[in-house]
């Protein structure tokens, strides 16, 4: 991977996690470094769902696509928050 695809994934995990974040409800007790990972790791995951299912390359915005990777993230930061809140 070349360091302009660390840098993209990055930003992009910045977007996605924060977009997750927001459509979990209530206020979570993650920092920010853990919403970028979480964003990171939803992106990925997101695409690589997307492409299974065929979404992930249309010829406008792949809407499809970002709402796997959002959805991902919420699902990531809820847990994630749930998780930190047990301890």
């Amino acid at each position: 991977m070349e360091i302009s695809g660390i840098i993209s994934a990055i930003v992009i995990g910045i977007i996605i996690g924060v977009l997750g974040r927001l459509v979990v409800p209530g206020r979570q007790h993650i920092g920010i470094l853990w919403t970028i990972v979480v964003g990171i790791v939803a992106a990925l995951l997101g695409s690589a769902i997307a492409a299974g299912f065929g979404v992930a390359d249309t010829k406008g915005v792949d809407w499809i696509e970002w709402l796997i990777q959002i959805g991902l993230a919420a699902v990531g930061v809820a847990a994630l928050d749930r998780s930190r809140a047990r301890h």
